[in-house]
């Protein structure tokens, strides 16, 4: 069995990688090829040019590499092509993925698989309908997430969020942190471009909060350097520049969201990692001016934070766009810092409908996969 994989971000390669993972536990002899970051490389795939590339966030950041990505577009497409697996399995990334697929789709006949549906419940409803013509199938991270896909015609599986299967920190993980005295773990993004546009807002926010708590960054190690100049202000201890490799980084950066008492975090997943980590939280992020103005008149919910969402209340502050201001984010952050049951309830009812106690994600969805496979695959 062959199967084409293509991510496009970080968060897509961890679930990339637990896919594949699922994958060769159900079917031994399968062999990956596909685009894809370290721990997609660890499982198996030989990338066709460094995932990087397509780490991109907002229009206005898209635009300058607009001729690249394209050109990158069709090469993978190519791939796939020539390749002729027994399915494509498209990870996030739509920008790029659903390109690809759409062009894989008028040459060929193999199946096609997007993991993580897209958030049409947000906005641009639109979007199920324009996928529907060539993906066959989705992989969706959220519960409620099945119907709207349905309804435009795909098949869909919820097969739970990667986050919810997450180990506890241990004590002796906690211990060998170091850190005495109450915490504050700040994240300010995975990406160079979110990291330089955020860090002067959450520097205010930190110093207008008051709080005494030690500041933590976790990090990665060719960012280290800029996030400790942008962050000098609030003297940082930064953590995970030193770890070994990317599972490393990853396992790091969530044993220091479990020790801290509050964070500070940008706009996505990582509310999720917070409600694993049990960490009462404050979510703030902003975008480039033109980004922000397109995407604040299509939104259809109100609220971004997937904390928020999944446990269907409100408890999560969140300052996103115009609201993401220092003087209001700071007053906020020392409130959930002195109230941090607040969100617990919260948080542990997101882990729990997430599917936390069930089978990993990973073999959900190889297994949902496989189900919705030719017989003759």
């Amino acid at each position: 069995m062959k199967v084409f994989l293509i991510a496009g971000e970080p968060s897509g390669d961890k679930l990339g990688a637990a896919l594949m993972a699922g994958l060769r536990h159900e079917v031994p002899g399968v062999t990956f090829a596909g685009v894809g970051g370290p721990l997609m490389q660890a499982q198996g795939i030989d990338s066709l040019f460094a995932m990087d590339e397509l780490s991109l966030m907002g229009i206005a950041e898209i635009l300058p590499k607009y001729r690249h990505l394209k050109r990158r577009i069709r090469q993978t497409a190519q791939a796939v092509i020539a390749a002729q697996p027994d399915v494509l399995i498209t990870i996030d990334s739509p920008d790029f993925c659903l390109r690809v697929a759409r062009l894989v789709k008028a040459a060929s006949t193999v199946r096609t698989v997007h993991y993580v549906a897209p958030t049409v419940w947000a906005w641009r409803p639109g979007r199920a309908a324009k996928m529907a013509r060539h993906i066959d199938h989705v992989l969706a991270l959220f519960p409620f997430e099945p119907p709207y896909m349905e309804a435009a015609g795909m098949d869909c599986d919820f097969v739970g969020h990667p986050i919810a299967t997450e180990p506890p920190a241990t004590q002796g993980e906690l211990d060998a942190l170091g850190l005495s005295g109450p915490v504050l773990v700040v994240l300010p993004g995975s990406r160079r471009s979110e990291v330089e546009r955020l860090s002067q807002t959450f520097v205010a926010a930190i110093r207008a909060s008051a709080l005494p708590h030690r500041v933590v960054i976790p990090t990665l190690p060719h960012l280290a350097e800029r996030v400790a100049s942008l962050f000098a202000a609030v003297s940082p201890t930064l953590i995970g520049v030193d770890s070994p490799d990317a599972a490393s980084a990853a396992r790091a950066r969530f044993v220091a969201m479990a020790r801290a008492d509050v964070a500070l975090a940008a706009s996505g997943t990582v509310s999720l990692e917070l409600a694993a980590a049990r960490t009462p939280m404050v979510v703030a992020y902003d975008m480039n001016w033109m980004s922000r103005q397109i995407i604040s008149r299509m939104l259809r919910t109100d609220t971004v934070t997937l904390v928020n969402l999944v446990s269907e209340t409100r408890v999560v502050p969140e300052f996103i766009g115009d609201a993401c201001r220092p003087e209001a984010i700071g007053p906020a952050l020392a409130e959930v810092a002195a109230h941090p049951q607040r969100q617990l309830d919260a948080l542990d009812l997101t882990m729990t409908r997430l599917g936390q106690g069930g089978d990993a994600p990973g073999l959900r969805a190889a297994r949902a996969v496989l189900a919705r496979l030719p017989r003759s695959n």
